[in-house]
C-alpha cells in the first residue's frame, strides 16, 4: 500500500505536468482546428529561460524563492510572445490554405525552434540550481519532496485561473465564440485575430510553467526535452477529448499515471507503451476521446 501511494503522488505530479502542456494543445486545436507540433518546444523553451533567469538572480544574491517567482512570470511571457510570433509567421498566412499544409508548417517550425536551441544553448544539459528543490517529508514510508507540493499547487492555480479566463471573462467569452464561429464572432465586432494570438499566448505561458516545473523536478533541461514530453501530452490531449479543456486535465492526468504505475509494477523501459496503449484503447471504443463531443462541421 505504501508503494501504491508513492507512485499515486508521483503519478499526480507528472499528470499535472502533461495536463499543462496538453491544454495548449487542445486550446489551438479548439480554436483553428489546428494541431501545433511546435508547442513541445515552447515547453523546453520556458525550461531554458527558466535555467537562465534562476542562475543570473541568483548569482545577484535575490532570495532563491523570489528567483523562482520571477523566473516563473518572465519565463511565461517570453514564451508567450514567442508563440504569438510563430501563430504571425507559420500559421496566420496558411490559415485558409489547408490543414495539411498547416500541419507541415508546424512540423517545419518544431524543427526550427528545436535547433534553435540546440545553437544557442549547446548539446549538453543545463542544470538547474538545487538551493531550492531539495527538502520533503514523509508520512509512514510515503516520501513526499517540497518540488512535487510545488508542481501540484502551482498546476491546480494555473488551472483555476485558465478556467475563469475562459469562462468568467470577456476574453473568454470572445475565445468561445471565435471557436464557434469565426464569421459571426467577426459581424459582432470580436477581433479573431486578436483572440488566436492570445490563445497561442496563453498555452505557450502554461507549457513555459511546466518546462521550469521538469526543469526543477529532474534537475536538468536539454534542447530536445520538448519532443517526449510534447507528444504525450499531444496524447493526453487526444485522450480526454481535443478541444476540451477539461479533457486535457483529465487525460493529462491518465497519462502521467498510467507512465508511474507502468514503471512502477511493470518496467520502466515500457512505460511509454502502456500509456499509448491506453490512449488506442479508449479511442477505439470512444474516437472523440473521454470527454470529446461528435460536433457537425454545419452549423444552423
Amino acid at each position: 500500500m505504501d508503494f501504491f501511494l508513492q507512485q499515486l503522488i508521483n503519478g499526480i505530479t507528472l499528470g499535472g505536468v502533461y495536463a499543462l502542456i496538453a491544454l495548449g494543445y487542445t486550446m489551438v486545436y479548439g480554436i483553428i482546428q489546428l494541431i501545433n507540433f511546435a508547442h513541445g518546444e515552447f515547453f523546453a523553451a520556458g525550461g531554458y529561460m527558466g535555467v537562465i533567469l534562476i542562475s543570473y538572480l541568483s548569482s545577484q544574491g535575490v532570495n532563491p524563492y523570489a528567483c523562482l517567482a520571477i523566473s516563473l512570470v518572465l519565463s511565461m511571457g517570453y514564451c508567450a510572445l514567442l508563440a504569438m510570433a510563430v501563430e504571425q509567421l507559420a500559421y496566420k498566412p496558411l490559415r485558409q490554405a489547408s490543414r495539411l499544409a498547416a500541419l507541415l508548417s508546424a512540423l517545419g517550425m518544431s524543427i526550427f525552434l528545436q535547433n534553435g536551441l540546440m545553437l544557442t544553448q549547446g548539446v549538453y544539459d543545463r542544470p538547474y540550481p538545487t538551493e531550492i528543490t531539495s527538502g520533503g517529508f514523509e508520512i509512514g514510508a510515503v516520501s513526499i519532496s517540497y518540488m512535487q507540493i510545488f508542481i501540484v499547487a502551482l498546476t491546480a492555480f494555473l488551472l483555476v485561473g485558465l478556467n475563469i479566463l475562459v469562462f468568467k471573462t470577456r476574453i473568454g467569452r470572445a475565445m468561445r465564440a471565435t471557436a464557434q464561429d469565426k464569421v459571426m464572432s467577426a459581424l459582432v465586432g470580436i477581433n479573431s485575430n486578436r483572440i488566436i494570438a492570445l490563445t497561442f499566448a496563453v498555452g505557450a505561458g502554461l507549457a513555459a510553467a511546466a518546462g521550469i516545473m521538469v526543469g526543477l523536478y529532474y534537475g536538468s533541461v536539454n534542447y530536445t526535452m520538448g519532443f517526449v514530453p510534447g507528444i504525450k501530452a499531444f496524447a493526453a490531449a487526444v485522450l480526454g477529448g481535443i478541444g476540451n479543456i477539461t479533457g486535457a486535465l483529465v487525460g493529462g492526468l491518465i497519462i502521467g499515471m498510467v507512465e508511474i504505475f507502468a514503471a512502477g509494477y511493470i518496467s520502466g523501459e515500457y512505460k511509454d507503451v502502456f500509456a499509448f496503449i491506453i490512449l488506442i484503447g479508449v479511442l477505439y471504443f470512444k474516437p472523440t476521446g473521454i470527454m470529446g463531443e461528435n460536433v457537425d462541421d454545419t452549423r444552423v
